[in-house]
């Protein structure tokens, strides 16, 4: 009995491996068949649109070469340059308890400042009138919206950037190599011109604010030295006063001449990397690759209008049947 037990077990096994591999066979052959009618149809409608889809691309490609070869050249043009530590020159120079090297290379915060200057309208509006920038991008100029225009084109042409290394880059786009490249050097030299501008009046303000400081202590001192000279007696509290009002003076007149130093001294506020030059090869446009994307979008856009058509046809005739 235990053998006719494990025959028909090893029996049921067969029976369930055949089973299995009857249903893979099965599986194999829908697929397979799948595969055929899904080639079929593509065949066949590959047959029926062939001409459709041979004018679309045809059409794609003319298009497109066309439009490559309209576009306008632009030549692209770059600066760089390392801002300087914004640390003032007079710390660096003049002040014995500053330990600061003003040949520092500046941090990312001096790179975010001077992105942020180069960016600014000042530097926008300057760089138009130097280079009278609205008749160069044939804007109109009794056009209501030339001003937004200008900026338009002048921010899409003019990019900022801050590199890996804490460096700034100036990149002009133009459609005359060296007008491109002048642009991108005036730039970067009317940074200069610019960070010290702004220096230069907060110095002013402050060097204002010391002298009005410096006179009333002036003032203050020579009424206590009249008033030392008439007591017969030096009075101890008169004398202290004014020793202390001589220190404070002589402390104000050290930040004058500081703040003097940084509103009348040019220093330069960049070490220059590269500058500008003329490109001799255009930037924009990749012709292949508006012709490629031209001609392949026109062929997928065709494909699928057709595909769409022939869907709603079958669906038609399905509802009629």
């Amino acid at each position: 009995m235990g053998k006719n037990i494990s025959r028909n077990r090893g029996i049921a096994t067969c029976n369930k491996y055949d089973l299995l591999s009857l249903l893979h066979i099965i599986t194999l052959t829908q697929m397979e068949n799948s595969t055929k009618k899904q080639g079929n149809a593509t065949v066949a409608f590959v047959a029926k649109w062939w001409k459709v889809i041979i004018a679309a691309f045809a059409v794609g490609l003319v298009a497109s070469t066309v439009t490559a070869f309209l576009i306008k050249p632009m030549f692209k043009s770059t600066a760089v340059f390392f801002p300087t530590s914004s640390n003032r020159l007079s710390k660096a120079i003049l002040g014995d308890r500053y330990t600061y090297d003003f040949l520092d290379y500046g941090d990312e915060e001096d790179c975010e400042y001077a992105m942020q200057i180069l960016n600014s309208q000042t530097m926008r509006d300057t760089v138009c009138n130097h280079f009278n920038l609205t008749t160069h991008y044939a804007i109109d100029e009794n056009d209501a919206h030339r001003l937004y225009k200008l900026q338009k084109i002048y921010h899409s042409n003019v990019t900022v950037k801050r590199t890996d290394n804490l460096a700034v880059e100036v990149s002009v786009m133009d459609s005359d190599p060296q007008w491109a490249a002048d642009i991108a050097n005036f730039i970067v030299d009317y940074y200069d011109t610019l960070s010290r501008s702004v220096q230069r009046e907060r110095a002013h303000n402050a060097f204002q604010l010391m002298s009005e400081t410096q006179k009333v202590l002036s003032a203050d001192i020579i009424i206590l030295q009249d008033s030392l000279n008439k007591t017969p007696n030096r009075s101890l509290a008169l004398t202290q006063l004014l020793t202390a009002k001589c220190a404070e003076e002589a402390n104000i007149e050290t930040y004058m001449s500081v703040t003097h130093t940084d509103m009348t001294t040019p220093l330069c506020q960049k070490f220059m990397l590269d500058r500008a030059t003329p490109a001799d090869k255009k930037a924009y446009p990749k012709r292949l690759a508006i012709i490629l994307a031209g001609s392949l979008g026109a062929l997928l856009i065709c494909i699928a209008v057709l595909i769409v058509l022939e869907y709603v046809k079958n669906e038609e005739l399905r509802i009629k049947e």
